[in-house]
């Protein structure tokens, strides 16, 4: 398996600044990585993640760090459920290197296993979706989800056939370039990715104190492209610019990132990564 490496840490540190004594929302849990971070460097975290995979680490971040940690096993959009005032609230989307390198868990199509895709192992999996899903609306999900510019042939080959395994729908796929962003797709449906993310967002203003940061991670277009017009939004002034009084944005932009050559050469799966902040204004 591959050693899960979190992407842009640095750069969210330098962008959190100064951590001790802060309340931290990880919103992606996954190995960790990011809430030992701000463990170490002061913080208490609270973290959700609705892998239960997860829940190992979880427990001996627990362990190691006692009342200063809390695990919540759910979508992170639970976050809109919580109480409170928090100082940051940190995002690190997409799919980790753990779930991709399970062959058993199906989101890979490099290793043989059940068309499952369900990072929280609840509900259809990606083989009931397929089996229960027309063709119009598959070869929407195929489109809006994977940019596959056949969809409507490849939806109705893939809804006749209905694989089972991964392999079975890899060998569906004529063209080799649509083999990635095929599974993308269905894993982007399966598991609501982008509603989660738009719901998310919009718990984050009311859990925020002012002065707090908000900092998302993202690896694809469209999540990365739902952040931003979130945070354009949010860092643009009410009313009408005409008037000689403009009202203040409700949040400042933070300089985005991508990674550096050093990192990139270390983890080239970050090689997409981008991330994006926001610090609340009033």
């Amino acid at each position: 398996m591959t050693k899960h490496i979190p992407v842009l840490l640095g750069d969210v540190m330098a962008a959190l600044g100064d951590v001790r004594g802060m309340r931290i929302i990880d919103a992606t849990f996954g190995a960790g990585g990011y809430t030992r971070a701000f463990l170490d460097a002061g913080a208490d975290v609270t973290a959700f993640d609705r892998d239960p995979h997860v829940a190992d680490d979880a427990a001996a971040v627990a362990k190691e760090y006692g009342a200063r940690f809390t695990f919540i096993p759910r979508p992170f959009s639970a976050m809109a459920d919580l109480t409170g005032e928090y100082d940051a609230i940190v995002f690190d989307l997409g799919i980790s290197s753990m779930q991709i390198d399970i062959a058993d868990r199906g989101f890979s199509f490099r290793a043989d296993g059940p068309l499952d895709m369900r990072m929280s192992g609840n509900g259809d999996s990606a083989a009931d979706l397929i089996a229960n899903t027309d063709v119009a609306e598959m070869a929407r999900i195929l489109r809006d989800y994977g940019d596959i510019k056949k969809a409507p042939a490849l939806a109705r080959a893939i809804r006749d056939a209905r694989p089972r395994t991964t392999m079975e729908l890899r060998d569906l796929i004529y063209n080799p370039r649509d083999i990635a962003p095929v599974f993308q797709a269905l894993r982007i449906a399966v598991n609501d990715e982008m509603g989660e993310v738009q719901r998310a967002l919009a718990a984050v203003p009311k859990l925020l104190r002012v002065g707090g940061k908000c900092i998302c991670v993202t690896f694809h277009s469209l999540e990365d492209r739902i952040v931003k017009n979130t945070f354009r939004a949010w860092t643009t002034a009410p009313g009408d610019p005409r008037m000689p009084v403009v009202a203040a944005a409700p949040f400042s932009a933070i300089a985005p990132k991508t990674p550096a050559a050093a990192e990139l050469a270390q983890n080239p799966r970050a090689r997409s990564a981008h991330m994006r902040g926001v610090i609340k204004s009033y």
